[in-house]
């Protein structure tokens, strides 16, 4: 099931708001697609980033996919749990799997699909 706490990408990720930040991470549906996942690259803690630019990567035995930042703002977090166990992206991808987080002086996820939208999405993915 697909949480309703966050919002969601079209490039299927999920951010999760809170106290002048985002946590962000890949969805369900995403790591499926991408079977096992080998490896993380996460961005350096400090670094800006502008919204809609890459960020991190994720490679699986399948394809390597870029991880976009939903928010402009500064890196001030990453999970560093993924650099020796990548598969936590598999396993959990809502809760252990984290990415990256971000601080940003505004947070407007007014673009990005809630859970009942973004499943709308992906089952039309799927047909």
């Amino acid at each position: 099931m697909t949480p309703t706490d966050r919002k969601y990408t079209q490039e299927h990720e999920w951010v999760k708001p809170g106290a002048g930040m985002v946590t962000l991470g890949v969805t369900q549906y995403a790591q499926e697609q991408l079977t096992d996942i080998v490896f993380v690259e996460l961005p350096d803690i400090g670094r800006r980033v502008k919204a809609g630019e890459s960020i991190a990567v994720v490679e699986s035995v399948k394809s390597v996919s870029d991880v976009y930042a939903p928010v402009t703002g500064e890196v001030v977090s990453v999970n560093e749990e993924l650099i020796a166990h990548p598969e936590k992206v598999n396993e959990s991808p809502y809760e252990e799997g984290w990415i990256v987080q971000i601080k940003a002086p505004s947070v407007d996820l007014s673009r990005l699909l809630d859970a009942a939208a973004y499943d709308a999405f992906v089952a039309s993915k799927k047909s």
